[in-house]
């Protein structure tokens, strides 16, 4: 098991964002374009009164994932866009981050929370993204990532 593994997606396909009709979908060239996108996921989080730790959760996962593919999987090209599909329901929010980069293997990615990388600075969006979300997957050849996070209790 890595060290990022957790509770996979359900098995109904409940998690396909291809399937739900309330999808939202957007492409962004460039970090500064994702202030609004972040602002309406947390202003459907709180039409349907997920708890605040709930909407940093999100937010900070989003924040991770989008970061991740503009710098690793874009390279920072800005004519490539990051594509952003979310779904808030009652239950939880669903979010898939595309990149147009050729992917990367997670399994390859270095625990930073172990004492030989505590000085590395990779992984740390990875253990972010994992650590507020209830699971995360990669799809191949890794340049595609869901999460989702289930409402808290309040």
């Amino acid at each position: 098991m890595h060290w990022y593994d957790k509770k996979s997606p359900p098995p109904d396909g409940a998690h396909d964002l291809g399937l739900a009709e309330n999808v939202q979908r957007c492409q962004v060239y460039r970090p500064a374009q994702m202030t609004d996108i972040l602002e309406k996921i947390a202003a459907w989080m709180k039409v349907y009164g997920y708890p605040a730790k709930d909407v940093f959760a999100v937010t900070l996962a989003v924040h991770e994932a989008t970061s991740n593919a503009f710098r690793h999987g874009n390279r920072g090209d800005s004519s490539k866009p990051v594509s952003i599909s979310y779904l808030v329901t009652q239950e939880d929010v669903l979010i898939r981050v595309q990149d147009e980069g050729p992917g990367f293997d997670p399994e390859q990615v270095a625990d930073p929370s172990r004492p030989e990388n505590i000085e590395r600075p990779g992984g740390r969006g990875l253990m972010l993204m994992r650590a507020y979300s209830h699971w995360i997957c990669f799809a191949p050849p890794g340049n595609r990532v869901t999460f989702s996070r289930r409402r808290s209790k309040q």
